[in-house]
């Protein structure tokens, strides 16, 4: 389920993961923290920062649906996303 502000561009997200799934067993019942996302003009300048001020490395840039996405932990080991418009020019398929 994803709730938004009204007034700005926040989103929250919350997800559940029912009982004998895989995830369900990780985030002991819904009582951690998946990951925290923020929205990011340049993804691959961000991930770089993020990781010069102490951020471990979890993946690295990739493009999605024409979207850049990374992820990095926090010093607590949270996930968190860096999304943003693949803006990146398009190489032709030949």
């Amino acid at each position: 389920m994803q709730m938004r502000d009204p007034r700005s561009r926040q989103a929250l997200e919350l997800n559940y993961y029912p009982r004998g799934t895989k995830y369900c067993e990780r985030y002991r019942l819904g009582s951690e923290l998946d990951h925290l996302a923020f929205w990011e003009r340049d993804v691959d300048k961000k991930y770089g920062e993020v990781l010069a001020h102490g951020a471990t490395k979890a993946i690295e840039p990739f493009t999605e649906s024409g979207y850049r996405l990374a992820f990095v932990k926090d010093p607590d080991g949270i996930w968190i996303e860096l999304i943003g418009k693949d803006k990146r020019p398009r190489r032709k398929v030949r």
